[in-house]
């Protein structure tokens, strides 16, 4: 998705003034969704601004005050109801299209998402977890062409070296014959900085998957819309 725009005096004037093809849902039609900004495309979600700020620039404000569309889902429907230019009827229609869309990312994972890089996981991760209060341990199963084959929670609350019971994070990946596995957990913070607990939890669950010919191909903390990869950060992962 492009980013946004830098500055948004052209936005200032009425959409009405706006050429044709810069208003967001012709521009849609002509051009494709994947054309538009995150800005543009809420605008199209709200249809109409308030006085003195019409919508893009209404959109503008929402995503810049809240974190852009990560942190705007995060907001609570009560709470878009009163900010100003959103009211009930705009936050439930935004609260139903982020839904979608979160459902749309999480149903990819056990039907056909095949793991290239952290991001592909971590992005719909972010998504499920980044608002959860407690902290949640996702065990993701993998064949041998790195294609997920199941994605569960393991464990829920503080995760550490003496709660986790490495037969329950393989005992999926055994029944499956899955060649790999990928483990991740939130920080319910926000922050995805790794823990010196987090490193050592991971130095188990290699070592556990050597012996069971498992492979742990990664750990992933997921934070407030970003992630930290254990492995890309060569924490326990010595390859």
């Amino acid at each position: 998705m492009r980013s946004e725009e830098n500055g948004n005096a052209s936005y200032r004037q009425s959409l009405r003034e706006m050429p044709a093809d810069d208003r967001p849902r012709e521009k849609l039609v002509k051009f494709g969704p994947g054309a538009l900004t995150d800005s543009e495309l809420l605008a199209i979600l709200l249809r109409v601004g308030v006085t003195g700020e019409n919508v893009i620039s209404l959109s503008q404000r929402l995503l810049r005050e809240h974190g852009g569309l990560t942190g705007l889902s995060r907001v609570p429907l009560a709470e878009l109801c009163e900010l100003r230019g959103v009211g009930e009827a705009k936050a439930a229609q935004l609260k139903a299209a982020l839904e979608i869309g979160r459902r749309l990312l999480l149903s990819e994972p056990d039907q056909r998402l095949q793991v290239r890089s952290p991001g592909d996981l971590a992005n719909p991760l972010i998504l499920e977890m980044a608002g959860l209060e407690q902290e949640n341990l996702k065990v993701i199963t993998l064949d041998n062409k790195n294609r997920v084959l199941k994605m569960q929670t393991a464990y829920v609350g503080t995760i550490n070296s003496s709660q986790v019971r490495v037969a329950e994070i393989f005992r999926e990946a055994i029944r499956q014959n899955a060649v790999g596995i990928i483990v991740a957990h939130n920080h319910p913070s926000g922050d995805p900085t790794p823990s010196n607990e987090d490193v050592t939890v991971t130095t188990e669950l290699i070592e556990a998957g050597k012996l069971l010919g498992i492979d742990l191909l990664d750990h992933l903390v997921i934070g407030h819309g970003r992630f930290v990869s254990l492995r890309e950060r060569r924490l326990a992962f010595k390859d």
